[in-house]
């Protein structure tokens, strides 16, 4: 029997840890307010159709496969890991620390003699997701002692307890900090939005668990975007028309002084620093760049 016993549509695990904050905050962009009361695994959420859960990514697919949790977030390797028969509806590609996937990494000390796996055969490799890494070696008929890491995996190579280790990093610094060389990639993973399969067949259930993976893909894809507006002299515009890189066909307005226009786009944000200055050659005027919540 479920413990978890409400009357929502829909439970939904988020994932505590390190996933925690960036999920609520994502939560906000997309137009969801979820209140996280100390030492509280109930989080409260301000739609009556969502009843939210606090679980740890390691569990999350399992709760959901069991259906006692409907949909939830989760990181590609630990549903890999599990084995859960979750049905996966979309990636999530976000972290606490940048949006790019984490990559589980093959490591050895700086000055080991191994370069390459299959110097490690006969070797203990320590690390958290067991049946990924064991299968990554059996894959390439590498035979290993492999042990499980309760933590602190980097040290595991600096203390001598293990001769490489398969661990997850999203830029390699804690790794490298450790003394440690990345001699394979092993796992590239993302979060992911899995559904409890008898839920995803449910019509009702269905159309919120898709409203809520729209809304968390808009807030993510508007991260990386912004708006730009500006006044065009008429003369200009097909000259600045040539140069803007919009989403879709630019806005363009005609004012109530005939020589002008406005217009109005959306854009990468990584091209704005180099954009805004050709707009302005060009005779843009009057440019103002603003922030998106979502971009659908």
């Amino acid at each position: 029997m479920s413990c978890v016993n409400d009357n929502a549509l829909i439970k939904f695990g988020i994932p505590k840890g390190s996933l925690e904050q960036a999920t609520i905050a994502l939560f906000a962009k997309s137009g969801w307010k979820i209140n996280l009361r100390h030492r509280n695994y109930f989080p409260e959420i301000d739609d009556s159709e969502i009843s939210a859960r606090l679980c740890r990514s390691q569990e999350m697919p399992t709760y959901i496969a069991d259906g006692i949790l409907d949909a939830g977030l989760a990181g590609k390797d630990w549903i890999l890991e599990s084995g859960a028969d979750v049905f996966v509806l979309s990636d999530l590609v976000y972290s606490k620390a940048s949006n790019r996937p984490a990559k589980w990494v093959l490591a050895v000390a700086g000055d080991s003699p191994f370069h390459k796996p299959e110097d490690l055969a006969g070797c203990r490799i320590a690390t958290e997701i067991m049946g990924l890494t064991k299968k990554y070696f059996d894959d390439k008929n590498i035979p290993i002692k492999l042990q499980y890491s309760w933590g602190a995996t980097e040290a595991k190579v600096v203390e001598g307890l293990a001769d490489a280790i398969v661990e997850v990093t999203e830029t390699g610094t804690t790794i490298h900090a450790h003394g440690l060389r990345i001699i394979d990639e092993v796992l590239s993973s993302n979060t992911q939005l899995i559904v409890n399969k008898k839920a995803w067949e449910d019509p009702k259930k269905r159309k919120k668990i898709e409203q809520i993976n729209l809304l968390l893909q808009g807030a993510l894809k508007a991260e990386s975007m912004v708006g730009l507006k500006m006044n065009v002299p008429s003369k200009s515009l097909a000259t600045v028309l040539t140069i803007i890189p919009a989403l879709n066909s630019p806005t363009v307005s005609p004012l109530q002084d005939s020589e002008w226009h406005a217009l109005e786009i959306i854009v990468k944000t990584h091209i704005v620093r180099d954009l805004i200055p050709q707009l302005v050659e060009a005779g843009a005027q009057g440019i103002i760049e603003y922030p998106l919540n979502k971009v659908i």
